[in-house]
């Protein structure tokens, strides 16, 4: 509808995560950094946490397309309440290796040769697990479990966890105290500041092929930085209403005044539609 109206190549706000459209803010730049600490140590979890939407699975989408094929090797968990044999089944899954109707110790065994053909051809193994906070205790400690399944110097498999900030609760858990140990950096992804959230608009903009159709007044910008609260997934789903809005009343311009009804017709819509979310902050640790 109206990426025709002002001749975008494509919906510049949509909701589906695209590392395509990752945008560098300060808090992703720091969680890029973390994430390629973890790599160059070669061992153990990285944590990175972050409220709903915060961008995390662009992030890791993002930080994936820039690893060299032929040095890195990847398997993406996305869980749904996974047990702690669905877990390695998923994992085992994602790089390839036909674990339907194996038991868990032929399971372990795929894996273990897995690992040891990639160290032998220089290829290190990378498990990312997106919505971590959905795991169970069990779950998780079969990922511990599983980074010991180390066959070569340097070490042969990296663990990222992705999760929302109850992850973190989780993780403080009195059973996952050796999971705990081996966590070599975590970082929890925040809002972006009001500067960030314009630069962020006009890059999903003009990764649209955005040419000055709508014009944007500059008291859009903090209007939606104040519905929105800096939080990449509420600035896409309010600016993509907010160009239907302007599609629909045949309108070449944007203005604070029309992010603010915009905004007030999303609340009466959703009572919770903006959630406050935490700061950003890290913890390295070796």
């Amino acid at each position: 509808m109206y990426e025709q109206f002002f001749k975008f190549t494509e919906p510049p706000f949509q909701l589906t995560p695209d590392h395509k459209y990752f945008f560098a803010s300060h808090g992703h730049k720091r969680a890029i950094g973390y994430l390629s600490f973890g790599l160059t140590q070669g061992e153990g979890f990285v944590v990175i946490t972050g409220e709903v939407g915060a961008g995390k699975t662009t992030l890791v989408g993002h930080f994936l397309a820039t690893l060299d094929p032929t040095k890195f090797v990847t398997s993406t968990v996305v869980t749904t309440q996974l047990s702690a044999d669905d877990t390695l089944r998923m994992v085992a899954a994602g790089f390839g290796i036909n674990q339907e109707n194996l038991d868990k110790a032929t399971l372990l065994l795929r894996l273990q040769t897995f690992l040891k053909n990639a160290s032998g051809r220089g290829v290190r193994a990378v498990v990312i697990v997106d919505e971590a906070q959905n795991l169970s205790l069990g779950a998780l400690e079969e990922l511990r479990m599983l980074s010991n399944l180390q066959v070569a110097r340097p070490p042969s498999l990296q663990l990222l966890l992705l999760g929302q900030p109850e992850f973190r609760d989780k993780m403080a858990s009195n059973e996952l105290t050796q999971l705990r140990q081996r966590v070599i950096a975590t970082y929890h992804l925040g809002p972006m500041s009001e500067e960030e959230t314009k630069d962020y608009i006009i890059h999903r903009l003009k990764h649209a092929s955005w040419a000055g159709d709508p014009a944007v007044a500059p008291d859009t910008y903090p209007s939606v930085f104040r519905a929105t609260s800096g939080v990449p997934r509420l600035i896409n789903v309010l600016f993509s209403r907010v160009l239907l809005f302007a599609y629909l009343e045949q309108r070449h311009d944007i203005d604070a005044k029309m992010v603010n009804e915009v905004a007030e017709d999303l609340r009466a819509e959703f009572n919770s539609w903006q959630t406050p979310p935490h700061a950003s902050g890290e913890s390295p640790s070796k």
